[in-house]
């Protein structure tokens, strides 16, 4: 064998060994969502939330809600925030230094006054200019803060160090929520034993499509938006299969940013959210582990499958393409700042099945793609591709990629079954056909174009344009 020939049989083995090893932790997660849900719903088949609501010993929680520019929705998305069940509630709306009327029309629908309010800066961020709130007895819960614009990671922590209560629970403004979302969200934290509950996240589905009435989700359509479904169906195969399983294992690294709650205590004492990331939402729940490990405290992150919070999903390539590419961006900053996590057994499967599954499976994804496709280009154009073993390995993976994706729909539709007209669920699962093709190649360049951004040390998050929400037809 020449030189020529070693390589491309080593090319050709190392895909293929990567490609079993992804098919192989697919079924490993597939299996333990299926535990890790089984077990959730039979632990809560006789809850009742009534009682936790009005039990003396449930956990104080502050709500923090960022906001930037949200003036055409703020006062609705307030409105419904303040509206959950759940009695030991406090909200935070920090105006990130909006440029737009989203202050001035809190103050007015509010009643809201300036008030005398000492920060503690536990965690140090932009200046606050000033702190409101209101005699109006329907809206006590509610603290408004004006601070100078810092980006989200930054108004986050202002949240925290204003915040009074034990919990906090972090969520993007534009989001809606269940009625008892908080009341699920925090249940994790009463059962805690020896093991300390330091974070827990709720599933985020897409309202795109959906009717939505006074800040609440009346009914539930699966997107009109190609690129809105494909997303619906992206995120019940993160959330139920994903998210569960790596709840069951006890190794999970991410908790969105849409919709996570937090001990407070243990975020401050890690320095809070990180602003030199795009992805802190990652980095915090990465740095929080890393923190208990090295203190030797026993602890535990928890996930609920319930879909507690929706949130518009990107319609267009351009702003989907944005949010792709700091998902990249994020995730290799944070692995990069966490680099001492990787395969140490010190951090026990946090190290050693974690971290190695996400710089594997999830950061360099996209490249290992991508550079797959490359040299597929190059051998075919010298003649070097045996076209049976070709198509037969490219039939194998895109049809375990449809059982993969058939089997979250099935997830979907035994537990909360959400989109429940069977038209539905048939575009769901046709539009699955569709991800290899389109979506998928879509997602991979995104990623790439997020590895040329971070070599260029870009650390925007990029315009995320949204049409806001509109009333389904039926």
């Amino acid at each position: 064998m020449n030189f020529v020939d070693i390589l491309i049989y080593v090319i050709i083995t190392a895909i293929f060994l990567y490609s079993v090893a992804l098919i192989v932790f697919y079924v490993f997660i597939g299996v333990n969502s299926i535990g890790e849900t089984r077990q959730y719903l039979n632990k809560n088949d006789f809850t009742d939330y009534r009682l936790l609501a009005s039990s003396p010993h449930a956990p104080t929680v502050s709500i923090l809600a960022p906001a930037y520019n949200e003036g055409a929705t703020i006062v609705e998305n307030v409105r419904s925030l303040l509206s959950l069940y759940y009695n030991k509630l406090e909200l935070v709306v920090i105006n990130d230094g909006s440029k737009d009327d989203s202050l001035q029309k809190l103050i007015d629908a509010y009643k809201l006054e300036k008030v005398d309010f000492f920060v503690n800066y536990s965690i140090p961020t932009q200046q606050v200019k000033a702190v409101y709130k209101t005699r109006h007895p329907a809206y006590n819960k509610l603290v408004v803060v004006d601070k100078v614009n810092g980006g989200k990671a930054d108004a986050l922590n202002v949240g925290i160090n204003i915040a009074s209560h034990d919990y906090i629970v972090c969520i993007d403004a534009d989001c809606i929520l269940e009625h008892d979302a908080i009341l699920k969200m925090v249940k994790p934290f009463l059962e805690e034993g020896e093991a300390r509950v330091i974070a827990s996240g709720g599933v985020i589905r897409i309202a795109n499509s959906c009717e939505v009435k006074n800040g609440r989700l009346t009914r539930v359509y699966l997107p009109e938006n190609y690129w809105a479904r494909m997303q619906a169906l992206e995120y019940i195969r993160a959330f139920l299969l994903g998210r569960m399983a790596w709840t069951r294992l006890d190794g999970l690294l991410l908790i969105s940013g849409a919709f996570g709650a937090f001990d407070k205590e243990i975020a401050i004492k890690c320095g809070g959210y990180s602003t030199e990331t795009v992805g802190e939402d990652m980095e915090l729940v990465v740095r929080m582990r890393r923190y208990m490990h090295e203190q030797d405290l026993p602890y535990t992150v928890t996930y609920i499958p319930d879909p507690l919070c929706w949130t518009e999903a990107p319609e267009t390539t351009n702003i989907l393409s944005r949010q792709r590419n700091r998902w990249t961006r994020g995730t290799i900053e944070t692995l990069r700042s966490h680099k001492k996590i990787f395969l140490n057994p010190r951090y026990d499967l946090l190290g050693v099945l974690s971290y190695p599954y996400w710089l594997l499976f999830e950061m360099l994804a996209p490249l290992i793609e991508f550079a797959g496709f490359i040299v597929f280009l190059i051998l075919a154009g010298m003649g070097l591709i045996n076209w049976h073993m070709f198509f037969a390995f490219l039939l194998f993976i895109i049809s375990f990629g449809y059982l993969n994706s058939i089997f979250a729909i099935y997830m979907e539709v035994s537990t909360y079954n959400q989109y429940r007209r069977k038209r539905e669920v048939r575009r769901l699962i046709l539009a699955a056909l569709t991800e290899p093709f389109i979506f998928h190649p879509f997602v991979v360049w995104a990623g790439i174009r997020g590895y040329f951004d971070f070599l260029r040390k870009r650390k925007a998050w990029g315009e995320m344009t949204r049409k806001g929400f509109t009333k389904a037809a039926s």
